[in-house]
Protein backbone atom coordinates (compact mmCIF):
# COMPACT_ATOMS: atom_id res chain seq x y z
CA UNK A 1 0.00 0.00 0.00
CA UNK A 2 2.97 2.34 1.07
CA UNK A 3 4.32 1.72 -2.65
CA UNK A 4 1.56 2.51 -4.33
CA UNK A 5 1.12 5.72 -2.80
CA UNK A 6 4.44 6.67 -3.30
CA UNK A 7 3.90 6.03 -7.01
CA UNK A 8 1.14 7.99 -7.10
CA UNK A 9 2.50 10.61 -5.40
CA UNK A 10 5.64 10.33 -8.11
CA UNK A 11 3.38 10.74 -11.15
CA UNK A 12 1.33 12.99 -9.82
CA UNK A 13 4.56 15.39 -9.12
CA UNK A 14 6.13 14.53 -12.50
CA UNK A 15 2.93 15.56 -14.12
CA UNK A 16 2.23 18.63 -12.49
CA UNK A 17 5.76 19.81 -12.86
CA UNK A 18 5.28 18.53 -16.72
CA UNK A 19 2.74 20.71 -16.92
CA UNK A 20 5.03 23.79 -15.44
CA UNK A 21 7.48 22.88 -18.12
CA UNK A 22 5.00 22.89 -20.85
CA UNK A 23 3.86 26.31 -19.88
CA UNK A 24 7.09 27.75 -19.67
CA UNK A 25 8.29 26.37 -23.18
CA UNK A 26 4.53 27.81 -24.43
CA UNK A 27 5.66 31.42 -23.32
CA UNK A 28 8.79 30.98 -24.62
CA UNK A 29 7.90 29.76 -28.13
CA UNK A 30 4.22 32.12 -28.40
CA UNK A 31 7.30 35.27 -27.44
CA UNK A 32 6.24 36.22 -24.26
CA UNK A 33 9.61 36.10 -23.16
CA UNK A 34 10.70 38.51 -25.50
CA UNK A 35 9.19 41.19 -23.40
CA UNK A 36 8.66 39.44 -19.58
CA UNK A 37 10.60 37.76 -17.13
CA UNK A 38 9.47 35.80 -14.85
CA UNK A 39 11.04 37.92 -11.69
CA UNK A 40 12.59 41.19 -13.61
CA UNK A 41 10.33 43.60 -15.63
CA UNK A 42 12.11 43.70 -19.50
CA UNK A 43 9.41 45.55 -21.81
CA UNK A 44 6.82 44.53 -19.70
CA UNK A 45 6.46 43.29 -16.22
CA UNK A 46 7.99 40.46 -14.49
CA UNK A 47 5.45 37.70 -14.49
CA UNK A 48 5.57 37.56 -10.34
CA UNK A 49 4.29 40.86 -10.22
CA UNK A 50 1.48 40.25 -12.57
CA UNK A 51 0.35 37.53 -10.21
CA UNK A 52 1.04 39.69 -7.38
CA UNK A 53 -1.45 42.24 -8.73
CA UNK A 54 -3.86 40.02 -9.44
CA UNK A 55 -3.60 37.77 -6.63
CA UNK A 56 -7.60 37.07 -4.86
CA UNK A 57 -8.82 38.56 -7.69
CA UNK A 58 -11.85 36.54 -8.62
CA UNK A 59 -11.76 37.39 -12.29
CA UNK A 60 -8.09 37.41 -12.63
CA UNK A 61 -8.19 35.13 -14.84
CA UNK A 62 -10.59 36.48 -17.07
CA UNK A 63 -8.74 39.30 -16.81
CA UNK A 64 -4.95 37.65 -17.97
CA UNK A 65 -7.00 35.98 -21.05
CA UNK A 66 -7.92 38.77 -22.43
CA UNK A 67 -5.09 40.97 -22.16
CA UNK A 68 -3.01 37.77 -23.77
CA UNK A 69 -5.55 37.70 -26.48
CA UNK A 70 -7.01 40.77 -27.31
CA UNK A 71 -3.79 43.15 -25.64
CA UNK A 72 -3.81 45.79 -23.12
CA UNK A 73 -3.12 49.40 -22.79
CA UNK A 74 -2.51 51.31 -19.81
CA UNK A 75 -2.15 48.64 -17.76
CA UNK A 76 1.62 48.94 -16.11
CA UNK A 77 2.21 52.18 -18.16
CA UNK A 78 2.18 53.53 -21.25
CA UNK A 79 4.02 50.91 -23.38
CA UNK A 80 1.28 49.21 -24.89
CA UNK A 81 0.89 45.01 -24.72
CA UNK A 82 0.18 43.47 -28.42
CA UNK A 83 -2.33 40.58 -28.74
CA UNK A 84 -1.04 37.26 -28.91
CA UNK A 85 -1.67 35.05 -31.88
CA UNK A 86 -2.47 31.97 -29.52
CA UNK A 87 -5.73 29.75 -28.63
CA UNK A 88 -8.07 29.64 -26.43
CA UNK A 89 -6.58 27.05 -24.74
CA UNK A 90 -3.04 28.30 -25.28
CA UNK A 91 -3.99 32.20 -23.66
CA UNK A 92 -5.79 30.08 -20.45
CA UNK A 93 -2.67 27.60 -20.13
CA UNK A 94 -0.87 30.75 -20.20
CA UNK A 95 -2.88 32.92 -17.79
CA UNK A 96 -2.73 30.08 -15.28
CA UNK A 97 0.78 29.51 -15.33
CA UNK A 98 1.47 33.33 -14.72
CA UNK A 99 -1.10 33.40 -12.21
CA UNK A 100 0.68 30.26 -10.19
CA UNK A 101 4.05 32.48 -10.04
Amino acid sequence: MKTLVFVLLVGASAVMSGQARASAELATSKNCMGCHALDKKVLGPAFRDVAAKYKGQKDAEAKMIASITKGSTGVWGPMAMPPNGVSATEAQVLAKWVLAR
